[in-house]
């Protein structure tokens, strides 16, 4: 995403920086297959990074370093890095039809009546979206990303330090639609839920683009502490049973995780109705095909998505269908195929976003 660090973009590798945890994929290409070739996981101190700032730059430079050199099979200090969901703004405008090369100038002149930040303290990045409706010839939409540099600046300094170079950062949202979206295309509206260690991120998706994100303080790690302090036990034996039994349990120790559980999952059911109503309500459908006003599905991902009987609740609840995402639906691999074991693939979903660009050498100029 925001800065184009490079003109020459060598292929590289993606690395998913969160708040406690690092995680890199390496892709190949083969044809029209892809083929994960190196991927990784590791935990991030706390207090190294908190809701998405970075607050010891040289501790993070370090665990990268670490990270980096145990795996032996890279072969490359290229890199395309993610950037904090919950740092961004994310808005498609519409603008009147123009060239390409104008659209890009005149988003610098709109952006100010959209951005809630001085322009001349964020990165601005912008990309023309493709109409599925072909009867749009007056007009045209531009997505718009934009982060603080204070927020931005921070990892790409840690990048360099860790003795890594940058081929371009991006914001999560647009790593989990290149993982989880069928050649970046739906035909309706659908509504992402990444389930994250330390937050949830709404990304809503229709067409070719990014309708808006949010994130929201519900997470992965919520759910364990819920069970904790319910069943007054600690965190690891809640995470055991967190996993024995989800929401499925059918015995007296399954029904108490549940329960624990529920006041949570009320909340996340409250939080997406209220950001599915906003969609309704607030963001324009007129580039959309004709049943673009509603969205129509829900694609969990994120490593708390496995939650045992949580695709079911939500679908119940909000009357919907939901799925669990499928992060290798663009690399031509099978479940089977992927070396990166089931129950951590959906975890893995942003970094095989990131290595798909950085294979690709995509750029949003």
């Amino acid at each position: 995403m925001i800065k184009e660090f490079l003109t020459l973009t060598p292929q590289g590798f993606g690395l998913d920086i969160s708040d406690l945890s690092l995680k890199l994929v390496k892709l190949k290409k083969a044809k029209k297959k892809y083929k994960i070739e190196v991927f990784s996981e590791t935990s991030l101190p706390k207090g190294i990074i908190k809701r998405g700032e970075i607050k010891k730059v040289d501790s993070l430079a370090e665990a990268i370093k670490i990270f980096v050199s145990k795996a032996k099979k890279l072969k490359t200090k290229y890199i395309v890095a993610s950037l904090p969901e919950e740092k961004s703004f994310v808005q498609v405008i519409s603008l009147p039809k123009m060239s390409e090369e104008e659209a890009r100038k005149a988003v610098f002149f709109e952006a100010e009546n959209y951005i809630p930040f001085p322009l001349e303290k964020v990165y601005l990045d912008s990309q023309v979206v493709p109409s599925l409706r072909q009867n749009q010839k007056s007009k045209m939409e531009v997505l718009l990303v934009a982060l603080p540099k204070a927020t931005v600046d921070p990892y790409f300094f840690a990048l360099k330090k860790a003795g890594l170079q940058p081929l371009a950062l991006e914001v999560e949202s647009q790593s989990i639609v290149r993982a989880l979206i069928k050649n970046e295309t739906s035909l309706v509206p659908c509504l992402l839920i990444d389930i994250g260690a330390t937050r949830t991120t709404f990304v809503l998706f229709g067409g070719k683009s990014i309708r808006f994100t949010a994130s929201i303080p519900i997470s992965s790690t919520l759910f364990t502490k819920a069970i904790a302090k319910t069943l007054k036990i600690d965190m690891q034996k809640a995470e055991k049973l967190k996993i024995k039994y989800g929401l499925k349990g059918n015995n007296k120790e399954g029904k108490e995780v549940f329960d624990a559980l529920i006041p949570i999952l009320t909340d996340l059911k409250e939080q997406i109705n209220r950001y599915v109503d906003f969609y309704h309500s607030h963001i324009s459908h007129e580039y959309l095909p004709q049943d673009g006003s509603s969205v129509k599905k829900i694609i969990l991902c994120g490593r708390g998505s496995n939650l045992l009987g949580l695709k079911e609740f939500v679908s119940q609840e909000l009357k919907l269908p939901v799925e669990l995402g499928n992060p290798l639906v663009n690399l031509g691999l099978t479940a089977k195929e992927s070396p990166i074991p089931k129950e951590d693939l959906l975890g893995y979903t942003v970094a095989i976003g990131l290595a798909k660009r950085a294979i690709e050498n995509q750029e949003y100029d």
